[in-house]
């Protein structure tokens, strides 16, 4: 019996959350960030433009556990404006987006005004220049993962997200990593 192997990762800007890409245009892969062991994969998956906690396996089994769960998945947004309490109350009663061509009401979920500006460095692409005008960060913490649904969400509530770190998949923390590190552990326990 193999021993199974499971890593976390702070997913870097404009990384596919997969490690083969057969279309024709070169896309940064997982792979590239360590030397991950044959039969690696995410759990989940987070966009190409948007960053954070990550976590990885060789176990298909626990790659099942972890999806099939409803499992908090709590993100940092930064939003074009300045997103006031009207706006994060709609976030927490659930907004109305577009999702596989019908409308879609999203379930109730925690979202809050980040007080203090998240400390995650410099992006690889520039967001923004502050001429175009004021920018705030906000928690939404969620348990479903429909298609860009965070990114959905705060543009239903007028404020469209700029940039999207997920920090928390269940109590599992990005902590201190930076964008591009991998953490090897023993054990996925969310």
């Amino acid at each position: 019996m193999s021993v199974h192997q499971h890593f976390i990762i702070f997913k870097p800007f404009g990384y596919l959350s997969q490690f083969i890409y057969e279309l024709k245009r070169k896309k940064k892969l997982l792979g590239e960030l360590y030397d991950f062991p044959i039969g690696t994969m995410a759990i989940g998956r987070l966009d190409e433009d948007s960053e954070g906690l990550l976590l990885l396996t060789t176990d298909g089994m626990m790659s099942e556990i972890v999806r099939s769960k409803k499992i908090e998945k709590e993100y940092y947004v930064q939003v074009d404006g300045i997103i006031n309490q009207e706006a994060i109350e709609k976030l927490k009663n659930g907004v109305e987006i577009g999702f596989d061509g019908k409308k879609y009401i999203t379930k109730k979920c925690e979202a809050s005004i980040l007080e203090m500006i998240p400390e995650f460095g410099e992006r690889a692409k520039k967001i923004r220049d502050d001429r175009h005008g004021p920018t705030s960060w906000l928690s939404i913490t969620i348990n479903e993962g429909k298609f860009r649904q965070v990114r959905k969400m705060t543009s239903a509530v007028g404020f469209p997200t700029l940039r999207l770190v997920r920090v928390r998949i269940g109590n599992i923390y990005l902590n201190d990593l930076k964008a591009g590190e991998v953490l090897k552990v023993d054990i996925i326990s969310v």
